[in-house]
């Protein structure tokens, strides 16, 4: 078993690494609303008929063009699936053998969350590696996104290693003390 994280363009890469691994994808897993981790959705759910889950607060971003800034990827598909599950705070995904514990991080988006695993976080646009995700775009909040990492992120123990939406991998004990926004 298997889940999709924000599938955000390159369908055709994705489901070839599907077939190629033989994997059953139940779930695509959506961190937020915005067009550069939704854009896929359609096709991945096409093709592996794996249902769409994203926070309550975002789930209106798949279906509106501009909630989920579809100007900023004119190749992206016109119409979005629309969510087949709504997540909150707490919710556990049962992936296989893992559980993906939902961490509500608005500041992003209202419905930002990161998922949490053994020893790991997929941050989305929480928490970059050097960075935080922006807060200048509808709906963000650059006081909620920092409440949001110091009481929900940076509880967790320093060798925590987080995958973000973009960039590089990290962990919460180099972000403690590297990155600009948490000093």
């Amino acid at each position: 078993e298997a889940a999709v994280i924000d599938p955000g363009g390159e369908a055709g890469r994705i489901l070839r690494a599907i077939k190629q691994k033989r994997l059953k994808v139940r779930y695509i897993i959506n961190t937020h609303g915005h067009i550069d981790h939704i854009a896929a959705n359609g096709p991945v759910k096409e093709s592996t008929g794996a249902s769409i889950l994203i926070h309550a607060a975002d789930a209106p971003y798949l279906v509106d063009g501009r909630k989920n800034l579809r100007f900023y990827l004119p190749e992206a598909p016109g119409t979005l699936p629309p969510a087949d599950r709504t997540l909150h705070e707490g919710d556990l995904i049962t992936v296989g053998s893992i559980g993906l514990l939902v961490i509500h991080t608005p500041g992003h988006t209202p419905g930002g969350i990161c998922l949490k695993a053994d020893g790991i976080i997929f941050t989305g646009d929480t928490l970059f590696a050097g960075s935080i995700g922006r807060t200048d775009l509808p709906g963000g909040s650059y006081e909620q996104l920092l409440r949001s990492i110091q009481e929900k992120l940076l509880v967790y123990p320093d060798q925590t290693v987080i995958y973000p939406g973009h960039g590089p991998r990290s962990s919460l004990g180099i972000e403690r003390v590297t990155n600009p926004f948490l000093l």
